[in-house]
């Protein structure tokens, strides 16, 4: 009996704690899901009255009022403003991602006008630049890559998505209907060529071409990601956590994750041509006489249909598989009961693969090779035919469940009767002002950017077990702001940009640390370093080497040798010449699996998923980038030879200049003195010791020793902290 009772208890107890474990994790109780769908975030949010303050000089706008009342509340003062060369830098650097020339920084210190701030943010806001430097900050949400991904890593050609996304947001194109064109621009009416371009959203999604896979894993596996990247992007909520299994946290069940599955199920992923409108005609007018040909193949040889019949008999499930769905979906139905058209498809298949028919794959060959090289962009389209999508058992696409419609979380509001329920449907239901949640994610992303934390710190987590917002009422008063405004990107960034809250200075408030260690009441700005792209970038324009081309296919700059090795495949790296090697860091093409050590080193994202914060690292890695890196190295002969070249024969004037070029400020005395030691002791060292730079190229009418030693300068200078950080 005691053998009996012990292994009892012991069940008991087990199952005691298994149960105290399922609630702690979040088990469905009713008490439990009605609090969660009260959760501040799943509420439509309500534009707040303007806070009363004392200190009414100092704000400048309606963020102002909200930060000063809560540092008010808390017998904090804000922060002094920063001063004119750190404002215009810090401007620069947020708006356009590239430093100010010494020119446009006198001239904005100079500047007495009252509005000199507010017309220098406005000429910024309209820079052809201002598109690529936020456009980098969307392409990282967007998992934006130039390769395919998985361990093969092909290139793929998509750049003229990235391209699509720069020139939306430097025409200020609405937030609502930037978030339709790239979930849905497919479906909307007449369909344009760049609404289709816009669906490259979606299609960043790796693809696998390793050989023997199951394609409609990976396929299915797509579609998790956009799911996912969907929910991440939009809402701010962890949606993939209920793939599985229902959510642990917030109120949505693995059935509502299905019906979010099913909007994005009935998509196919052709790549279209982008090309003229000559290209596509002639290209057309190819097509034409290999359709012909081909439609003429039975008439010169009736025995085709009986071959064409035993192939597809012969062909193993994997190679039935392997086949397009309109190809497959021909096979479905026996041959005498085909349409002219499943004939044609199955008859094209048939001549285009099997070995037999090389006579007739020679002349199509010889007639497609008369076609204009037309480029491909990766876009969505919608099947004629939907797929059906069932609800997987624990996640398991080889366990379908019941089927499940399109649909949305109960606990958001209610998908618009009569609205279609494909992808367009879903995206109008997105961008509906009853949304709560797009508008406060999105101003939320923004904030970040320009403070280093949004005012809800876990920008991807809007949940239950995200944090607390700092400031609810401003965030609730900017996202009704941001709808106000007709969803103007450009109109958030000059009213957070002119604030006095943006103005401050970033220094550290050492009064501050025990009250408030990480700026959470905003009480001064922040110090962050710059983003990888914008490092190598700040370097290209402090030494005069800036290509500032816009758009075009992704570029090749040099990188360290054997880096493409490092992939499961070996690829090439043929180093860009002229112009597009001194081309934006946007614009290096990304490889997932191989990518740019420098932009790596600086904490670029991976694109293997979607990113809605950088980190910000600091390790030796990127202090030996900057200092040995050979393209570091190049830009920082050319900022030498620029030094020695525009400005007078005064080392003190050339340091000077030198130093604004690379922080937007003049060198302090001591930073001055010390820089000349250290160009004093290069210079006394080459001239004893000239051998040391006989091998080294000098540019015409230089001095050699001079200019190794303002080289030396030049690398010292661009690895300053200062330099790769914004104030």
């Amino acid at each position: 009996m005691r053998q009996l009772i012990l292994p009892l208890c012991r069940c008991l107890l087990w199952a005691f704690w298994v149960g105290l474990a399922i609630c702690s994790v979040g088990a469905a109780t009713p008490a439990g899901k009605e609090a969660r769908a009260k959760h501040w975030s799943f509420i439509a949010p309500q534009r707040p009255a303007m806070p009363s303050v004392q200190k009414r000089s100092w704000p400048r706008n309606a963020i102002d009022r909200f930060v000063l009342a809560r540092l008010e509340k808390e017998k904090i003062e804000p922060a002094p403003g920063a001063d004119r060369p750190t404002l215009v830098r810090r401007a620069y650097l947020d708006l356009i991602g590239l430093p100010p020339a010494p020119a446009e920084v006198e001239a904005f210190v100079k500047d007495p006008s009252p509005d000199a701030y507010e017309k220098l943010v406005e000429r910024l806001l309209q820079s052809a630049h201002h598109g690529e430097r936020w456009g980098r900050w969307w392409l990282d949400v967007a998992r934006y890559a130039d390769s395919n991904g998985y361990s093969i890593d092909a290139p793929r050609s998509i750049w003229r998505y990235r391209d699509w996304v720069v020139n939306a947001l430097n025409r200020d194109f609405p937030f609502d209907q930037f978030v339709v064109w790239q979930l849905a621009g497919d479906l909307l009416p007449d369909a344009a060529l760049e609404q289709q371009i816009a669906t490259g959203f979606h299609r960043n999604t790796q693809i696998n071409q390793e050989g023997g896979i199951d394609k409609e894993q990976f396929r299915i596996d797509s579609i998790f990601d956009r799911v996912a990247t969907t929910g991440a992007a939009f809402l701010g909520l962890t949606v993939g956590c209920a793939q599985c299994h229902d959510h642990k946290y917030d109120p949505i069940t693995q059935k509502e994750y299905y019906r979010l599955f099913a909007f994005l199920n009935n998509a196919d992923e052709p790549d279209i041509p982008v090309a003229s409108p000559a290209q596509v005609e002639q290209a057309e007018r190819i097509e034409a006489k290999v359709t012909a040909y081909l439609r003429g193949i039975p008439e010169t040889d009736p025995a085709i249909w009986e071959r064409m019949l035993a192939w597809e008999q012969s062909l193993t499930p994997a190679q039935r598989q392997a086949q397009s769905e309109e190809v497959r979906a021909a096979f479905d139905v026996r041959f005498e009961k085909r349409n002219e058209e499943q004939k044609q498809v199955a008859l094209t298949a048939f001549v285009e693969q099997a070995p037999a028919n090389k006579t007739h794959q020679s002349a199509i060959a010889k007639l497609r090779r008369q076609k204009p090289r037309i480029d491909t962009t990766l876009v969505m389209r919608e099947l004629s035919r939907p797929r059906e999508t069932h609800f997987f058992i624990k996640g398991d696409f080889t366990r379908p469940g019941e089927k499940v419609e399109p649909g949305v979380p109960a606990v958001l509001h209610r998908f618009p009767d009569g609205e279609t329920p494909n992808r367009l449907g879903f995206a109008r239901w997105l961008v509906s002002r009853e949304n709560p949640l797009l508008a406060r994610v999105t101003v939320n992303r923004i904030w970040q950017q320009y403070f280093g934390k949004g005012l809800v710190e876990t920008e991807n987590d809007f949940g239950t077990q995200g944090s607390a917002p700092s400031h609810l009422e401003l965030l609730d008063w900017l996202a009704t702001e941001f709808m106000a405004e007709g969803w103007s990107l450009k109109a958030l960034h000059r009213l957070i940009a002119t604030s006095a809250t943006y103005r401050q200075s970033s220094r550290l408030r050492p009064e501050l640390n025990a009250i408030d260690p990480n700026n959470r009441l905003l009480a001064r700005q922040s110090r962050l370093r710059l983003d990888g792209e914008v490092v190598r970038d700040v370097g290209l324009a402090a030494s005069g080497l800036l290509t500032p081309k816009l758009g075009g296919p992704p570029v090749f700059p040099p990188q360290p040798e054997g880096v493409m090795s490092l992939g499961q495949l070996k690829r090439d790296w043929n180093v860009s010449t002229g112009g597009d090697r001194y081309r934006r860091g946007l614009y290096t093409f990304f490889f997932r699996a191989t990518p740019h050590p420098a932009l790596v080193v600086f904490d670029a994202p991976d694109s293997f998923s979607t990113c809605t914060r950088r980190i910000r690292s600091n390790t030796p890695l990127q202090a030996l980038t900057l200092l040995n890196d050979g393209a570091y190295y190049e830009f920082a002969r050319a900022l030498a030879e620029r030094t020695l070249r525009e400005c007078g024969k005064n080392d003190s004037e050339r340091l000077e200049y030198a130093f604004r070029l690379c922080v937007a400020r003049a060198p302090t005395s001591k930073e001055a003195e010390r820089l000349n030691q250290v160009l004093g002791a290069e210079l006394n060292e080459l001239r004893e010791h000239p051998d040391e730079i006989k091998s080294q190229k000098v540019p015409d009418g230089l001095d050699a020793a001079q200019f190794a030693a303002w080289t030396t300068v030049s690398r010292v200078m661009l690895n300053l902290d200062e330099t790769i950080t914004r104030e």
